[in-house]
C-alpha cells in the first residue's frame, strides 16, 4: 500500500476523564497547582545541589539529575493536559502524538536506569564503604549519568517507529489522558499482535530488569545493615536509603501494572488512574520525599538563603518587629 494512503487520521482526540466534564475547571486549578509545585520543587533541589559545595557527592549528583529529569518528564504531558481541560476540542496532531509518546517513554526509561544507578550507589556506600571513594568517582558518576540518558533516549525508538507506520483509518478518539502505546494501538486498522508483543518484551526487559537489580541491591543492603551492632547505626544506614526506596516503590508499582502485560488494556478508568500516579503524582512527591526527609538538603537551602541575604533580611525584620514590640511595652508601662 502507498504510504500516503496508509493513514487517513491527521489528528487524535484525547478524551481524558469523560465522566468528569462538569468539574474540569476545578481539575485545571488542581493540576496547575500540582504542576507549579512540581516545577518549583524539582528546580529548587537541582539548583541547591549544584550551588552548595557540601552536596557535591555522588548521591546528590544523582538526585539533581533525577530532579532535572522530572522537569522534562512532566513538561511532556501536563501542559497538554491543562490545555485540554479548558478546550472544547481536545486534539493533538498525528506527529505531536508520537513525539509525546517518544519523549514520555524515553524519559521514563532514563528514570528507570537512574534509579538503578542510585541503588548501586547506596549499595557501594553501605556494603563496601572502604572502597566507595575510589570506585564511585566523579568521572564514573558522569559516565553513569550519560549512559542513563543515552539508554533512555534510544529505548523507545523501535516501538515508536513500528506504531507510527501502522494504518489509522478512524476512529481517532484516544481513551486516555495523553498519547501512549496501548490506547493508540487500539485505534490501528490492522492486527497489532506483533506490536503488542514487541511492546511487552521491551518493557518487560527494561522495567523488570532494572527493578530486579534495585531489589538485589537492597537485599544486600538490608543484610549488611542488620549486621550493624548499634541501633543508631542501623537507623542512620536505613535513613540514607528510605527516600530512594520510597520513590522506587511508587514509580515501579504503577508502571509494572501498566506496561508489563500482554493485554492491550484493562479497565479504561484503571489505566487512567495509574497514568495519573506515574505521570503526575510521582514527580510531584519526589521533591517532598527528598527534601522534607533530608536534613542535609534543608540545611543547604538555609545556607543558600543566607548567602543570598534573604534569610538575613527576614531575621533582621523579625528582630526589628520584636524590638518595636518591646519598646511599645516599655512605653506603655511608663
Amino acid at each position: 500500500m502507498d504510504s500516503r494512503n496508509r493513514s487517513q487520521v491527521t489528528e487524535f482526540i484525547l478524551l481524558g476523564f469523560p465522566h468528569l466534564q462538569g468539574v474540569q475547571i476545578y481539575l485545571f486549578v488542581l493540576l496547575l497547582l500540582i504542576y507549579l509545585t512540581t516545577v518549583l520543587g524539582n528546580l529548587l533541589i537541582f539548583l541547591v545541589v549544584h550551588l552548595d559545595f557540601q552536596l557535591h557527592t555522588p548521591m546528590y549528583h544523582f538526585i539533581s539529575i533525577l530532579s532535572l529529569l522530572e522537569l522534562g518528564y512532566t513538561a511532556v504531558t501536563i501542559p497538554k493536559m491543562l490545555s485540554n481541560l479548558l478546550c472544547e476540542k481536545k486534539t493533538i496532531s498525528f506527529s505531536g502524538c508520537f513525539l509525546q509518546i517518544y519523549f514520555f517513554h524515553s524519559l521514563g526509561a532514563t528514570e528507570c536506569y537512574l534509579l538503578t544507578a542510585m541503588a548501586y550507589d547506596r549499595y557501594l556506600a553501605i556494603c563496601q564503604p572502604l572502597h566507595y571513594p575510589t570506585r564511585m568517582t566523579p568521572g564514573l558518576c558522569a559516565k553513569i549519568a550519560v549512559g542513563c540518558w543515552l539508554g533512555g533516549l534510544a529505548g523507545p525508538v523501535a516501538e515508536v517507529f513500528l506504531v507510527s507506520h501502522l494504518p489509522f483509518c478512524g476512529p481517532n478518539h484516544i481513551q486516555h489522558i495523553f498519547c501512549d502505546f496501548p490506547p493508540v494501538l487500539s485505534l490501528a486498522c490492522t492486527n497489532t499482535a506483533i506490536n503488542v508483543l514487541v511492546d511487552f518484551v521491551i518493557n518487560s526487559c527494561k522495567i523488570l530488569a532494572t527493578f530486579l537489580l534495585i531489589l538485589s541491591s537492597y537485599v544486600q543492603i538490608i543484610c549488611t545493615v542488620l549486621r550493624i551492632p548499634s541501633a543508631a547505626g542501623k537507623r542512620k544506614a536505613f535513613s540514607t536509603c528510605a527516600s530512594h526506596l520510597t520513590v522506587v516503590l511508587i514509580f515501579y508499582g504503577s508502571i509494572i501494572f501498566m506496561y508489563v502485560r500482554l493485554k492491550k488494556s484493562y479497565s479504561l478508568d484503571y489505566d487512567r488512574a495509574l497514568a495519573v500516579v506515574y505521570s503526575v503524582l510521582t514527580p510531584f512527591l519526589n521533591p517532598f520525599i527528598y527534601s522534607l526527609r533530608n536534613k542535609e538538603i534543608k540545611e543547604a537551602v538555609r545556607r543558600q538563603l543566607k548567602r543570598s541575604g534573604i534569610l538575613e533580611r527576614r531575621q533582621r525584620g523579625q528582630v526589628g518587629c520584636g524590638a518595636a514590640v518591646t519598646l511599645g511595652t516599655v512605653s506603655h508601662h511608663r
